[in-house]
């Protein structure tokens, strides 16, 4: 063969690649210290901040009550009395430090573990903010910037040990650093408040907005006005850090006000700032009030993945630059090609995982129809049952049409009524007259009150499902105050426990019935109690899955939020649903109080079982505590999942051109990424894993992965088979043909607590009615 030959045979490989890169301490100066009396969590993250803006080419951080500090190698570690008066400085700023004086006493030779190493190099990029923004589309007195996100992050391997009886494993600090587009005001509160139609009424215009902190580009709410800049100049100077801060504080008038803004949803610490300090958030719910053109200005945030994978090289450039000041080598990416064994994918893809229908039947997730088709639905609800020997009670059907006139819905309805029958269910249409009600609206109260009456009227004859046609219009329309015609009806129905399925005119103009009904049938009739499909394969994991959910309201005048504690979700060893119940009373805080978690996880259903309990976010407060206690108390055994939804590490596919040289060696040429495998998980740990549980296409975006979390106190189970049922459990979504991003057991509990948050209490329920 000759070696033209050989040069022309290419091709190509794929392969996987994570933002997760691992770091290498070469040579680090370190210092550590406790105080007396010790510090709580928050107090020491927030010490360990400050302190590290204090000393120039100095970062320290907090762990398990101990501080621990690195210095760049051209600069001098400072002694324990240094930090002692730096301390002492900064302790005059922290108002919830009280009375108390504390006191440093030094560690001699501070164990720097792997976890206080990742956490130290994210407090250097923190500190130092290398990262240059990217200017992507400016308009008006708007711009996007593409930013960088990082984070600490660890990485478990198995350690190389000729002896099986020592193999264990061996840690590793890393940090992930990703790319995102961000929305900017480009000038500051102070001018936003200038120029807007309310600044005559600033209290109203401020508390509650979502600002940012121009210096660390940190996200806050305005909970209050403080003061103004003349009464408070010294005093704010002494404390402020940032450059930008320091300069706005001098040059701005004294008449400018000082608000008072809080960081964070569980932080109860108020931050004094001047509104030359901070710059308003744009968001879909504050769009309107800048009159920008927020579609095109959120088109711009979409990033290719060529423009992803060059800008996530010159971050990691930029990042490996400042990291080596303080003796600090970041490595490659985790990538498939040198760990192969850290990354995960199901044994059966999902496409191909077997669903179950009645009768037997049974169909892959992507023949949804045709399994319903041949063997109906898994499971019927007991009220449409025949009993004794009667034909089966038919679905009693409500139809409320508010569509302008001369749009016609029968042959819609008379070809959804087949649909069902299709599937084995009779129906009956209780309404008698179709035609197009008179024009509603929400815009006024009488309006209102005349579509309450017209609600009201109908429900005089008990209805299973009500088909609800809206115009158009009322899409754009807003759900706060008098709402729109969707929320209140929808709210109106949620309340009685009815079924709904809403219709817009545009949609019934532009989609084939048919694709509708493929759509909107299996949903209906899940909603009605009944299941359509459920795992052939039944999880081997758990006996039962629990979903967890707190949904969050931001008071309107006050600092902190009104949360409501929610729902939990039970479902069976095949995905089937059970049912599911919310708590009545609101609560303060994200952690569920221990009384709640004993109601909504009864002793009756779960005794003697082993449960995996999702929770929604990071487990509070002495959440933990209380269930394994509710645990050993009714003698089950409960596995403690984090699914954590935001600051997730991305996953990619990697494909690269592989080559032969002349002198038959293999060379990979021009790696590219592109969208991961739907399933592709990234085990950082035993314990913790990153997981891509969608499929989208370029034009939309990439996918957002989860972090699963195992917490080591609850029951043990590898994490191989909580990434299974994880992703089994987004296949019995029944609402639609596309599958969520999370396991139904927290999408539902989630969508039960945002129905609580807004006055909708399903106390407890063994139908799905809320889809």
């Amino acid at each position: 063969m000759t070696a033209a030959t050989l040069l022309n045979q290419t091709r190509v490989e794929s392969s996987h690649l994570s933002e997760v890169m691992p770091l290498k301490a070469t040579s680090i100066k370190t210092f550590g210290f406790r105080l007396s009396p010790p510090t709580t969590r928050e107090e020491g993250l927030r010490l360990g901040f400050h302190l590290s803006r204090h000393f120039p080419g100095v970062v320290a951080v907090w762990d398990t009550g101990c501080f621990f500090a690195i210095a760049a190698t051209a600069e001098k570690m400072p002694n324990a009395e240094e930090w002692q008066t730096a301390l002492t400085n900064i302790q005059e700023d922290m108002p919830e430090a009280g009375d108390r004086i504390w006191t440093l006493r030094e560690v001699k030779q501070p164990n720097i573990t792997a976890d206080v190493l990742a956490h130290l190099a994210e407090q250097v990029l923190r500190v130092c903010r290398p990262f240059s923004s990217v200017l992507v589309k400016p308009e008006k007195s708007f711009e996007v910037r593409r930013r960088a996100d990082f984070s600490a992050e660890l990485i478990e391997r198995p350690s190389i040990e000729q002896d099986a009886e020592k193999k264990g494993s061996m840690t590793e600090a890393a940090l992930s650093i990703s790319v995102s587009s961000k929305i900017i005001f480009r000038g500051t509160l102070a001018d936003f408040c200038e120029t807007h139609p309310f600044r005559n009424e600033l209290e109203t215009l401020l508390v509650g907005l979502k600002v940012e902190d121009i210096d660390s580009g940190s996200t806050a709410t305005v909970v209050e006005i403080v003061g103004t800049l003349g009464e408070m100049r010294e005093s704010l100077l002494k404390k402020a850090s940032g450059s930008i801060s320091k300069q706005a504080l001098k040059e701005s008038p004294n008449d400018q006000l000082v608000v008072g803004v809080k960081f964070g949803r569980v932080s109860k610490t108020i931050y004094h700032y001047p509104l030359a300090g901070l710059r308003p958030c744009v968001t879909p719910q504050t769009a309107d009030t800048f009159d920008v053109d927020y579609g095109g200005l959120l088109k711009a945030t979409k990033i290719s993945y060529l423009d992803r994978q060059r800008q996530l090289q010159s971050f990691r450039g930029q990042a490996s630059n400042t990291l080596k000041l303080y003796g600090l080598e970041l490595r490659k990416s985790i990538n498939g090609l040198h760990d192969s064994d850290l990354f995960w994918t199901p044994r059966i893809p999902l496409e191909k995982v077997r669903l179950l229908f009645g009768n037997g039947v049974t169909s892959t997730s992507q023949d949804i129809l045709s399994g319903l088709k041949r063997g109906g639905v898994y499971h019927r609800h007991k009220h449409y049952c025949p009993k004794d020997g009667a034909t089966q009670t038919p679905i009693r059907m409500t139809v409320l049409n508010l569509f302008r006139k001369g749009t016609s819905i029968e042959s819609f309805i008379g070809e959804l009524r087949q649909s069902f029958r299709k599937y084995q269910f009779d129906s009956t249409l209780l309404t008698q007259d179709l035609a197009p009600l008179k024009t509603m609206s929400t815009q006024d109260a009488a309006a209102r009150a005349q579509l309450d009456q017209l609600i009201e009227d109908s429900m005089a004859i008990p209805s299973d499902l009500y088909l609800v046609f809206l115009p158009t219009v009322d899409r754009t329309a807003d759900d706060s105050e008098s709402g729109s015609l969707y929320h209140r009806i929808y709210s109106k129905l949620l309340r009685r426990s009815i079924a709904s399925q809403f219709i817009y005119e545009d949609t019934l103009q532009s989609t084939p019935a048919r694709f509708l009904f493929n759509q909107i049938v299996p949903g209906d009739l899940a909603k009605l109690g009944n299941l359509p499909f459920v795992l052939a394969a039944p999880l081997s994991v758990a006996d039962r899955f629990i979903g967890l959910d707190v949904a969050r309201s931001a008071k309107k005048k006050l600092a902190g939020s009104m949360n409501a504690c929610a729902g939990v979700c039970l479902y069976g060893k095949r995905g089937e649903f059970i049912r599911a119940r919310t708590e009545g009373a609101a609560v303060e805080g994200e952690e569920i109080p221990q009384r709640f978690l004993e109601v909504l996880l009864p002793a009756a259903e779960l005794r003697g079982k082993t449960v995996l309990i999702y929770r929604d976010g990071w487990f509070r407060g002495k959440e933990v505590e209380n269930l394994l206690a509710w645990a050993d108390a009714i003698d089950s055994k409960f596995i403690l999942v984090e699914c954590i939804k935001s600051g997730v590490p991305r996953l990619y596919s990697l494909n690269s051109t592989l080559r032969q040289t002349p002198e038959g060696k293999t060379k990979r040429f021009d790696p590219k990424i592109a969208a991961p495998d739907r399933g592709l998980a990234l085990c950082l740990t035993s314990r913790s894993a990153i997981l891509v549980t969608t499929q989208v296409s370029e034009k939309v975006g990439t996918p957002r992965p989860l972090r699963m979390n195992i917490r080591p106190e609850g029951h043990q189970v590898h994490i191989h088979d909580v990434l299974d049922a994880t992703l089994k459990l987004t296949l019995m979504h029944q609402g639609a043909l596309k599958q969520p991003r999370l396991p139904m057991v927290l999408q539902g509990a989630d969508r039960l607590a945002d129905l609580r948050l807004n006055g909708v209490f399903i106390s407890e329920c063994d139908r799905q009615f809320w889809y």
